[in-house]
């Protein structure tokens, strides 16, 4: 117990580059600037990337770390390397060498996502703290690879919100409770909370999360950031801890669809990466279908940026959902109306959007998917704690993290249990093996239902209606964050794309009472450069990011929630006299009602 209190001491101050910054400096010059613009600034010398550097860490120390009364807290960790990474970017532009269009460019990766240099990589529990992971993710070798400054680690919810079915999203025991920078206290989602905090808060010029289901879009959501979810495969997941092989994806966070596509093209693996096998074929969407993975992957997907991306586009919209999963907690009037003025936006653009319920198209439920990240998780775990050493569950298994977890309660489960660890290590060995659990349903069963979940999904609305994309509301507008009972989801849409593998790509539509609210464009596998230009499209028709950045606020809604100013009684004192008649008394007193 008393290794985990020095590691808890060790970790909970930032390892900063440079010295913090008060309050009243907190750098603005750069905020909502583009990858394009910051490039453009450095190309004719008018900016360097260790300046640029400094100023994000200057706006993380103010507003992450401290705050006018609390901070952001995205941050789990701060890369002692990044100035340094920095002057190296701007050297080789000196020389003429521009590695890419994130070279000089400070990025942010989410602590599930390996870097083989001094920073930790623990997915927020103190069960894999220790030494750093021994080599790069594939994702952090493709950033270092463009010039790309890795400035530091998020903070997620812990174990990619897969530990407890009673969990906080945003919450870890390393990095505590990341907090909505449109309301501090709003949730941010999860688990690629801290990713889309930060970037939306202006942290770093675009952050990197993952998604198994929802974990990408739904913070871009709640936060007011672009996600790309990619198509399951075309980004590595070598060297990320895992939940499962069959849904697990890496993605960006950005303020605008072009920042988002820019960063999807530095990270992908457009051909096999030799760590990942999803990365040389298709999602389970597309097996034994017989499509097969594309030869003419984009290697930049900047090009399908179109102010004028909607027009002429077939849109199938679903509100299938929208109205909640419990029937006693319906989705709020303004939520809906909100999102129906989003609908609006997608015709005046000049979009054709086909009501897919109303046609009778019904999206099939992925009813296999837990049954398949739960038996996944067990085996890719532990395959992932077998690239570990000197962290407490290196070459262990899922009861090794067990272990940990119930031996450091204190730290690791103050708040929720770790059910869904318990669970996951109940279930019989053996794709074959009934799962009693499941109704005696096996593994290879539940993956024939999410298959199917994609073929008779996304796909056939595709084909039956002619469709460019599928298109809903991402999720419920962000909650109060509360430790006590947990999260608050109404509903939420990325399953529709979650089992299969598709991609989505999530953009801001709306605000209710000062929270963002997303709509989230689905395709098939693959379909990543047509999401980018719908997307890119919407925002240009509505700039609603633009028109609404986050205000670090204390809490959301923070207009008419101020009550009676009241005032101090005074002891009576004896009335002086007056020579107001009753009626012109009355009238006095009426006025100052």
């Amino acid at each position: 117990m008393k290794t985990i209190t020095l590691l808890i001491l060790t970790c909970s101050v930032l390892a900063l580059p440079v010295q913090a910054q008060n309050n009243a400096n907190v750098p603005t010059q750069h905020n909502e600037a583009t990858i394009a613009q910051l490039q453009e600034e450095m190309a004719l010398g008018k900016l360097t990337s260790v300046q640029l550097t400094n100023e994000y860490i200057a706006r993380i120390n103010a507003l992450d770390q401290q705050g006018p009364d609390h901070g952001v807290n995205s941050i789990i960790e701060l890369n002692p390397d990044a100035i340094a990474l920095a002057q190296r970017a701007d050297n080789l532009r000196k020389q003429g060498k521009v590695l890419g269009p994130l070279h000089g460019i400070p990025v942010l990766l989410k602590d599930n996502i390996d870097t083989g240099d001094k920073m930790q990589t623990t997915a927020g529990s103190f069960a894999l703290f220790g030494k750093p992971a021994l080599q790069d993710s594939t994702v952090a070798a493709n950033l270092r690879a463009g010039g790309a400054v890795i400035l530091g680690k998020t903070n997620l919810s812990e174990w990619a919100n897969f530990r407890s079915f009673e969990s906080t999203s945003g919450w870890s025991g390393r990095g505590g409770q990341t907090n909505n920078p449109y309301g501090l206290d709003r949730n941010p989602c999860g688990s690629s909370s801290g990713s889309a905090a930060a970037a939306s808060a202006n942290f770093a010029t675009v952050s990197f999360g993952t998604e198994t289901d929802g974990s990408i879009v739904c913070p871009g959501n709640a936060n007011g950031v672009v996600a790309i979810k990619p198509t399951v495969g075309l980004t590595s997941r070598a060297g990320v801890v895992p939940i499962s092989h069959v849904q697990d994806t890496v993605g960006p966070h950005g303020r605008t669809v072009e920042d988002a596509a820019a960063a999807l093209g530095v990270i992908q693996s457009r051909t096999f990466d030799g760590r990942d096998p999803a990365t040389g074929g298709v999602p389970l969407g597309w097996q034994g279908t017989g499509k097969t993975r594309p030869k003419n992957i984009p290697t930049d997907y900047t090009i399908f940026i179109d102010p004028h991306g909607l027009k002429g586009a077939r849109l199938g919209l679903t509100r299938a959902g929208l109205n909640g999963f419990d029937p006693n907690v319906p989705t709020p009037q303004p939520v809906l109306d909100a999102f129906e003025e989003a609908v609006n936006a997608l015709t005046a653009a000049g979009a054709t959007v086909i009501d897919l319920d109303a046609a009778g198209f019904t999206f099939p439920s992925a009813d296999g998917e837990f049954l398949v990240l739960a038996f996944d998780f067990r085996r890719d775990v532990r395959a992932y704690f077998a690239t570990r050493v000197g962290v407490p569950v290196a070459g262990g298994t899922l009861q090794t993290a067990i272990d940990f977890d119930n031996a450091h309660a204190d730290i690791e489960m103050p708040f929720f249990n770790q059910d869904i660890f318990e669970f996951c290590a109940s279930l019989a060995q053996g794709v074959n093996a009934p799962q009693p659990q499941f109704g005696g349903l096996t593994y290879n069963q539940a993956l024939a239902i999410d298959h199917d979940a994609g073929v008779n999904g996304i796909d056939r609305a595709i084909k039956r209606f002619n469709l460019d994309a599928v298109v809903s509301a991402t999720d419920n507008p962000a909650w109060s964050t509360d430790l006590l009972y947990g999260d608050h989801f109404i509903f939420g849409m990325s399953g529709l794309a979650a089992a299969p593998g598709y991609p989505i790509v999530q953009v801001p539509a709306g605000i209710v009472f000062g929270a963002p609210l997303g709509i989230s464009f689905f395709g098939t596998a693959f379909s990543e450069p047509t999401l980018i230009k719908l997307a890119s499209g919407f925002e240009a028709a509505t700039r609603i990011r633009a028109h609404n950045l986050p205000t670090f606020a204390d809490t959301v809604p923070a207009r008419h929630i101020e009550g009676t100013t009241l005032t101090r009684p005074r002891p009576p004192t004896t009335p002086a006299a007056t020579s107001l008649k009753p009626q012109e008394a009355a009238k006095k007193v009426i006025h100052h009602m």
